[in-house]
């Protein structure tokens, strides 16, 4: 049953829609609709950050550029591809090595050179118009990419796919263009990726850019109810058929109903979680979370205790530009780093719920299994030398010591190392002004009272870009104070465009983040393939996510094509991450500092079994699309209506 046909009261068919082209929204504050109309044993809500959806009746989410939403449900609980990769752990018995077959019947299959990949597609799968999803979605959908400029994958289809072809009604081969052991990447969904089309749906479309798919045919267990024409709220109600989507195929999703609400306030989101108007929300202030947690015991964050926040597979970093002859000498990124004092960006970020990572690796999901523990003695053994001194700069004890720092004014902080480690980390550098003075020294620095001066004698001075607010701007105030009581002239700059201009190269630091991972599997490639020196730009123009400082290094060019040549399972990837840990800490291209931590809470007045620290089968930052496994493990609350 359709949206049109579908209404609960006439208070949802007064604020049903259809527009069908560009119809965009005037700006409104959060609204919610007639939330009366559905039981709450039956209903989720679902807080999107996304603000007001400018074009709110646009469901075609492979075109570019469109102004529609995403993460109001539409990649949520609508789209699919083969393969989704978690975040954290994944559910136990439905992934592994938290990858799962989505639409694919199993892991991708490649020739010996990696020329070519095969997949076997699940059998049983429909879309919510009645038609099989088959090898023909496929190959439609990515011969139409090719040949359409403006979709989503494009440029990804044309530099990478030779050619498709559906070998039967459930087999897919791809010729590529050249060896590739990571294009099933392509496919396999972290936050988004690669959407597989129906066929049926597109194929008599005569523009697909303009066609706005309302309603969209979904081929996950969800259909679209209603939405806002404001584009502040959307419905969506459980296929009759669930049963014939890859989610079914995993359990149940139980919520009959999914309400996600946007461009909701920072405050409002507090006060429409206490009246159960909100069952998840993306995020708060750490303040925020503080008092809602300590006000409702039916509230959670991630962790049992403080920092309650959830960290996600992403590093914020002090990223130098690379190409400005400020940062070229890597004992001056050294020195700037051995400036910081750790505890202090913590709490000046994250009020002390920061977790703290020192190596180029997020202290999240599986990382600290594969990554931060086995490294501790490296780290604690790590030496440099400055001034003819040789120090070992490394402080294990980092996370244990802002564990205690706080634990006065939050009493539930962990007192378990490993659970400390978990939370805030494993340790981080020792501030150590007189090592940073001496690698200054060593790399021709002088110093004119308290001004550092370069060996050109001009004042060592620079901008350090940070976002307008939030936990960033906090971070990158307290690091320019830092620097500037040391004699650095840095100046915090904040600015609205940050990301347009680290693209370009236009920024001397950037607190920003260069790293994110997949973080429940071990491959680092999802970052560190486009640091290569292949994709590098010269400054003005714009260089490919994620090497922003522009870091250019024969061994590590090496490093990344040995990563190519290898299996995407192969255990060998985590020893090639060892290597890229200790080659980064060499050159400390940027300074790792902290997780980008997501205060994402959840109410148990309705439903209950959501993941957390001691659960972590899923990630519960509301806009990413691994969410929806989420529905398949929660439960409505006894007696909640």
């Amino acid at each position: 049953m359709d949206r049109r046909s579908f209404m609960l009261g006439t208070a949802a068919g007064a604020l049903l829609i259809s527009a069908k082209g560009l119809a965009f929204a005037q700006e409104a504050a959060g609204t919610a609709p007639d939330l009366a109309a559905f039981p709450r044993n039956e209903t989720l809500i679902i807080h999107n950050p996304e603000g007001v959806i400018r074009n709110p009746a646009w469901f075609n989410n492979w075109v570019i550029g469109s102004g529609a939403g995403l993460s109001n449900g539409l990649h949520n609980l609508t789209t699919d591809t083969f393969w989704f990769i978690d975040p954290d752990a994944g559910i136990e018995g439905a992934s592994e090595n938290a990858i799962y077959n989505s639409l694919a019947d199993d892991l991708w299959q490649y020739n010996e050179d990696f020329t070519e990949m095969t997949v076997k597609l699940k059998q049983g799968i429909y879309w919510s118009d009645g038609n099989e999803f088959t090898a023909d979605d496929v190959v439609f959908t990515v011969e139409k990419h090719k040949a359409t400029p403006g979709l989503a994958q494009n440029g990804a289809y044309n530099a990478q796919v030779a050619s498709v072809e559906a070998v039967d009604p459930y087999t897919v081969k791809f010729t590529l263009n050249g060896p590739n052991s990571r294009f099933h990447t392509l496919f396999s969904i972290r936050w988004g990726g690669a959407w597989i089309m129906s066929k049926a749906q597109f194929e008599g479309v005569e523009d697909i850019l303009s066609f706005p798919n309302d309603p969209p045919v979904s081929i996950g267990p969800y259909t679209l109810h209603s939405y806002d024409p404001n584009g502040t709220w959307y419905i969506w109600q459980r296929r009759e058929d669930w049963q014939r989507t890859a989610l079914g195929m995993i359990a149940e999703p139980k919520p009959k109903f999914i309400i996600y609400r946007n461009n909701i306030s920072p405050d409002n989101r507090l006060i429409e979680m206490r009246n159960g108007n909100l069952d998840m929300v993306h995020d708060l202030s750490p303040e925020a979370t503080f008092s809602i947690i300590k006000d409702d015991p039916q509230v959670q964050g991630w962790f049992p205790g403080f920092p309650y926040a959830h960290p996600d597979p992403t590093l914020v970093m002090a990223i130098f530009n690379l190409q400005k002859p400020l940062f070229t000498d890597k004992r001056v990124r050294w020195a700037l780093a051995l400036m910081l004092d750790a505890r202090a960006m913590s709490m000046a970020s994250y009020r002390g719920a920061a977790t703290l990572s020192a190596i180029s690796v997020p202290p999240t999901g599986t990382h600290p299994r594969d990554y931060h523990a086995p490294l501790q003695e490296f780290l604690t053994n790590y030496e440099i030398t400055a001034g003819g001194n040789t120090v070992k700069p490394y402080d294990p004890t980092i996370g244990m010591q802002i564990a205690d720092m706080v634990r006065g004014q939050f009493p539930d902080a962990p007192t378990d190392e490993t659970a400390i480690r978990n939370a805030f980390g494993y340790g981080w550098w020792k501030q150590d002004i007189a090592t940073a003075e001496a690698l200054l020294t060593d790399a021709g620095f002088t110093k004119n009272g308290n001004q550092w001066m370069m060996p050109d004698g001009q004042p060592f001075s620079f901008s350090v870009m940070v976002p307008t607010d939030g936990v960033v701007n906090r971070l990158g105030a307290i690091i320019a104070q830092t620097w500037a009581q040391n004699g650095i002239g840095a100046e915090m700059e904040a600015a609205s465009d940050t990301w347009d201009r680290q693209r370009v190269g236009n920024y001397d630091v950037n607190i920003s983040w260069a790293v994110e991972t997949w973080g429940g599997h071990p491959d680092l490639s999802f970052f560190l393939d486009s640091y290569h020196s292949e994709y590098i730009r010269p400054l003005g123009e714009s260089q490919p996510d994620r090497n922003w400082m522009r870091w250019e290094d024969p061994r590590l060019d090496a490093l990344i094509e040995k990563i190519r040549g290898s299996d995407f399972n192969d255990p060998v990837g985590i020893e090639y991450g060892h290597e890229f840990v200790k080659l980064h800490l060499e050159e400390m291209p940027n300074i790792p500092i902290m997780s980008y931590n997501v205060f994402s809470v959840q109410s148990n007045r309705f439903w209950t079994g959501w993941p957390n620290a001691e659960n972590p089968y899923a990630n519960p930052v509301t806009n990413w699309s691994n969410g929806r496994y989420i529905f398949t493990q929660i439960s409505p609350v006894e007696g909640a209506v």
